[in-house]
């Protein structure tokens, strides 16, 4: 775990982790909103070399819905970031923010307890990858 976040080292390639990843969401509930490709986007903008990485904009919309109906402005956090890149080794590191260090953080008790299921279903996700 790095600060504000789960992790786990993948034993597979980064394009495998790539097809992998949005279909462990998918079985916590979670959908793929966004995809932003970190390396392409720094080779067209600044013309430097990136290794391969991926932010994916995970939401799970019952729980989004929850958040913002205790909070509004928790949607400065939404959709839960989860990054896969491909690490120094060649293998793919996947990374999930951690909401009971982002989320929870607003003090809300209703964001504190949401928080905690959000970070337990993200865990899963990363737990059913290898």
């Amino acid at each position: 775990m790095t600060a504000f976040s789960l992790k786990k080292e993948l034993s597979c390639s980064f394009d495998d982790a790539l097809k992998r990843v949005p279909e462990a969401l998918k079985s916590e509930g979670f959908g793929v909103l966004t995809e932003i490709d970190i390396q392409s986007t720094l080779k067209a903008k600044l013309g430097v070399d990136f290794r391969r990485y991926k932010i994916l904009g995970a939401c799970n919309p019952p729980l989004a819905y929850e958040a913002l109906s205790s909070v509004l402005e928790v949607g400065l956090m939404l959709p839960c970031n989860v990054v896969v890149y491909e690490n120094d080794l060649g293998k793919a590191t996947v990374l999930a923010i951690d909401p009971t260090l982002t989320m929870a953080a607003l003090g809300e008790p209703a964001l504190v307890e949401l928080a905690a299921k959000v970070k337990e279903k993200l865990g899963l996700v990363l737990a059913k990858l290898e």
